[in-house]
């Protein structure tokens, strides 16, 4: 799917709701999507997370169909410790020409070599190119080509160590985990919501419920002024018009962008220590 002409590419695979994946309510029925992305600037590529094995063939061809073999291509994991983000990365590396993959740890091949050590040779070396310090506002910058840069936070709001990006040429912000409530009835999709579309979804109690009863389960009664301040800078900072999450449906148009941080801090207040107290939800309890 093209999200910006000619410089941001979602690679998409569904998948059906059946109550095993964790990334969503176990009542959960329907279909979702995974999400990886593409940026584009001149001869260069960067590639957000790189999809799950079992979806491998499909994340190479969408891939062939955006950049040639010779491509330099960048890769950048959100979630290092999260399957989604790492299991093609090596695959990629195979089949184009993957010059270095971002990481806030060294030797990144220790997190992705699931099938490099095969026989008595090793396949190519990924050069793992470091991310400077993710703490405070000014957070790191890359460069994807000349006039083109992203800006790399630590998410607000995370259970793992997660990383949010935002393309300010695009004014879209790369969301990982968070704003992936949006799921569908059909295979096929749609998976845009765009700006004239109505979400019939996205309110207090079901943004409540969903955030509980997946990997946000901490949430009820815990401190959340900070991250409810922390969640607020990066609305404010940035001028945010496409939320595109690691899974689900994106979202296009400010109306829409507006909508997710206000329900979001409407949920976070209210399950903040000071109005609630702090209470364990298991997976198969739902409310």
């Amino acid at each position: 799917m093209e999200l910006s002409a000619g410089r941001v590419y979602a690679l998409q695979s569904s998948f059906e709701l059946n109550g095993r994946i964790s990334a969503y309510p176990q009542s959960a029925r329907g279909y979702s999507v995974g999400n990886c992305y593409l940026l584009k600037e001149g001869d260069r590529a960067l590639l957000l997370d790189t999809g799950y094995a079992v979806n491998e063939q499909d994340i190479l061809e969408q891939l062939a169909s955006l950049i040639g073999p010779d491509t330099p291509l960048s890769v950048f994991p959100l979630r290092l410790n999260e399957f989604m983000s790492v299991s093609n990365a090596v695959a990629i590396a195979k089949r184009f020409n993957v010059i270095e993959c971002y990481s806030p740890v060294p030797d990144i091949e220790d997190w992705i070599e699931f099938d490099t050590l095969r026989g008595e040779e090793r396949n190519p070396v990924l050069k793992t190119t470091i991310i400077g310090s993710l703490s405070g506002k000014g957070g790191p910058r890359v460069e994807l080509g000349p006039g083109r840069v992203v800006d790399v936070m630590n998410a607000p709001i995370r259970l793992i160590n997660t990383i949010w990006i935002y393309d300010e040429a695009t004014k879209t912000l790369f969301s990982s985990d968070m704003f992936s409530h949006l799921w569908g009835d059909r295979e096929d999709g749609p998976w845009l919501l765009g700006g004239n579309e109505e979400d019939d979804a996205t309110d207090f109690p079901f943004v409540r419920s969903f955030l509980l009863n997946t990997r946000y389960w901490w949430i009820e009664g815990a401190n959340l002024a900070p991250i409810r301040k922390a969640v607020a800078e990066v609305y404010d900072r940035f001028d945010i018009e496409t939320i595109a999450p690691g899974y689900g449906r994106i979202m296009s148009g400010r109306r829409h962008v507006d909508r997710q941080f206000e329900v979001l801090d409407d949920v976070l207040s209210q399950l903040d220590r000071t109005n609630i107290a702090p209470a364990y939800v298991p997976r198969g309890l739902e409310r």
